[in-house]
């Protein structure tokens, strides 16, 4: 197990959103967090490093209470991808990307951040557009930059907020595939909000549902099942397979 959420609770001063969240993930796992629109889903990835403080509850990461822990150092266990991404029109790939050693540098870049800033567009195989404009990106070409930078941390957990969002379904899967790739050969433990099951099925390892500020149902893939998808997003669907892969189809 490399972290542990455990009694999880926050509220928006007109809003009751999370309630006594609890759950565990292990080394190189992929964690879909699912549910509807406000359920919480975003919430709780920013709980879990803090960015939003918890009213109860904490986060373990490797034993560590985040709670005792700066910003800085949580940026070294922990990486955070958010939902919506803008980069500096005017920085190189290999700059933005760079930005993510800060919790690093006291002064200036070392040759270590440099290595490991090249080590990993070399990773992503950005390296063609490492001199180019983030500007002159396409949707899919600037996410893969915002997930190297965050690699750059050298995070044990990376946190992705709908990290397929607003990407064509090649970039969809192009990214996907990544974030599996990245925890299984990187021994990265990954969690992410998504909205599509089909890609959250294909995959991920573990799923959590979110219903009424509370886990609703975890597990395996056999949580998602017509009774669950009726529950949580209140729609009709029946769960088959293609080539031993889950699809939910609606009905």
């Amino acid at each position: 197990m490399i972290l542990n959420v455990d009694g999880i609770e926050f509220s928006y001063p007109s809003k009751n959103v999370l309630k006594n969240i609890k759950f565990s993930v292990n080394r190189g796992e992929v964690v879909s967090i699912l549910g509807i629109n406000g359920a919480g889903k975003s919430t709780l990835l920013k709980c879990i490093n803090r960015i939003l403080k918890p009213q109860k509850g904490t986060v373990f990461i490797d034993e560590f209470d985040l709670k005792k822990l700066n910003s800085k150092k949580i940026a070294q266990k922990m990486a955070y991808v958010p939902q919506n991404i803008a980069g500096n029109n005017f920085m190189t790939v290999f700059d933005t990307v760079l930005l993510g050693r800060k919790p690093y540098i006291e002064w200036d870049a070392t040759e270590k951040d440099l290595e490991i800033t090249g080590n990993i567009l070399k990773l992503m195989q950005l390296e063609k557009y490492a001199l180019r404009n983030v500007f002159e990106l396409s949707g899919g070409e600037l996410q893969k930059v915002i997930i190297a930078r965050a690699l750059v941390q050298e995070p044990r957990v990376l946190l992705l907020d709908e990290p397929a969002n607003n990407l064509d379904l090649k970039n969809q899967l192009e990214v996907m595939k990544l974030i599996g790739n990245i925890s299984k050969t990187q021994n990265i433990s990954a969690i992410m909000v998504i909205h599509d099951l089909n890609l959250a099925l294909r995959f991920s390892d573990k799923f959590i549902m979110l219903k009424d500020e509370k886990i609703f149902s975890e597990g395996d893939s056999e949580i998602i099942n017509s009774q669950n998808i009726k529950e949580v997003f209140n729609v009709k669907a029946y769960v088959d397979k293609y080539n031993d892969i889950p699809i939910v189809v609606l009905a």
